[in-house]
Parts: structure tokens; sequence; C-alpha cells
């Protein structure tokens, strides 16, 4: 009987490698994209040790990396424009006028961004144009950590596609968020710490566009250890992927988003 298991799980783990190794050949290649990183903001969602979680993978994919835990590089323009894609985590906090313009514009222009939970979606509560780009805006996470189902609701975008539905023991994050988004993976909420929203559906992973550059988000992230979960690691990659090719590759369509 343990052969036989051992046989089976062997067998299972070939087969998510051979899944996996299929879709990366649809995603974009991250070799010589230049990436900024930012991190700051409330340390409770461990920025840092989330970064420290990406770095090495991003240089091993052959990204060039600078990782700075300030926001003063958006005010450069000449860098700014010379950047492929920003990975940012940064909730709440405040970003001035001159580094907000410098951000958005750059993202107009082709550069992507990608981030995830607060560190995005999160961040910079007064600042709607910010929001606007993002494609949503936490309001809350009734119960706090709790444990709760992610579903995979695209089965053909290369971000999602081979991944299974799973569990997560993280905040469940209810967000205002921007219908013209494509969703990639929701939530379902009980009800059980808010009644009146028992059966909602909410978006968790989203792509979109702002001006010619990609967004990618992820609610899933609340500390480092949540990228314990190979799903929620393994989808961030592969946004982080998609959204550095703003500057390479076509526009993505999508008439009807519906979540």
């Amino acid at each position: 009987m343990k052969t036989i298991n051992r046989v089976a799980a062997i067998f299972f783990i070939f087969t998510f490698l051979v899944s996996f190794s299929s879709v990366s050949q649809e995603l974009p290649s991250l070799k010589g994209r230049k990436v900024l990183i930012t991190w700051g903001g409330w340390d409770g969602h461990e920025p840092k040790q989330c970064v420290d979680i990406l770095v090495p993978w991003l240089k091993a994919e052959g990204a060039e990396v600078e990782v700075f835990n300030n926001l003063d590089k958006y005010t450069d323009k000449e860098y700014m424009d010379k950047v492929d894609l920003i990975i940012q985590t940064f909730t709440m906090s405040n970003i001035t006028g001159p580094q907000e313009k410098g951000l958005l514009e750059a993202i107009k222009n082709g550069c992507g961004i990608a981030g995830w939970h607060g560190g995005l979606g999160d961040a910079f509560r007064q600042n709607t144009e910010y929001q606007f780009m993002v494609g949503g805006q936490w309001v809350a996470h009734p119960g706090g950590v709790i444990d709760y189902k992610v579903n995979i609701i695209d089965k053909n975008d290369p971000v999602t596609k081979g991944l299974s539905d799973f569990i997560m023991h993280s905040e469940q994050y209810y967000m205002h968020v921007d219908p013209n988004v494509k969703v990639l993976v929701t939530t379902t909420f009980s009800g059980d710490h808010a009644d009146w929203i028992d059966g909602c559906v909410m978006p968790v992973v989203w792509k979109k566009t702002y001006g010619k550059g990609r967004v990618f988000y992820s609610s899933l992230g609340h500390v480092a250890s949540d990228f314990n979960v190979p799903e929620a690691l393994e989808i961030l990659k592969r946004g982080i992927r998609w959204a550095s090719a703003s500057k390479y590759e076509s526009k993505e369509k999508w008439v009807t988003p519906v979540y």
C-alpha cells in the first residue's frame, strides 16, 4: 500500500510540474526585464519579508532588480521611463503629489505594475486616481484571519491555468472593485461574521490595464507565510510575469468582464 501511495504521489508531482512547465511557455519571460520594487508602509503586512521571497526568484528568472524602501524613484522620470515592471507593497501610508504623478505616468506609458493584498490594494487611501489604476480598494476583512476557500473561475488564462480551488487561512478581503477588470479568482463570503454579505462573491485576483500599462492584483498575502500556500505564490509569480510585458506585447481585450 505504501508503495502504491508513493507511486501515486510521484505521478501527481510529475503531472503538476509538466502542467506548470506548459503554462510557463505561455507567459512572458522576465529575462532582461528592469524591475523596480518599492516596499514600506504598515509593518504588519511584512513587506520586507515578502519582498525577500520574490527577489531571489526574479533574479533567477533573469530580471534586473532594484529594491527601495521608499517611493522616491517614482519622481525620477528618466529612471521610470526605463522600468518594465513595478512591484509595490506599501500598505496605507502616504504618497506625495509628484510621486503619484510619476508612478501613474509611468504605467500609462507602458510600465506594468503588480502587487498583492494591502501593499497595492490598500495603499494611499486618499488617492482616488491611484485606486482607479489598481482597480479596487480594500474596505474590510470580516472575521479577521479565518479559513476560506479560493475559487479559480478562469481556467484558460495563463495566470490560473492548471490550478485548482484551494483553502487559505488568512484575511478574506472585502473590496470595492472596478467592474472593468478581468477577474480570474474569487471567494464567497459565508455571512458568519457579517450576515448581510452572506453569499457575496468577491474578486480575489484580477488583471486590467491603465493607459498602456498592465496591472495585476491579488488580495492573497496578508503575511509572508501565506505564500507557503503553493497556489498563492504561483498565481503571484505568473501575474508578475504577465504584467512585465506591457511594452512588448499587445493589449489584451475582454469585452464583458464579469464577476
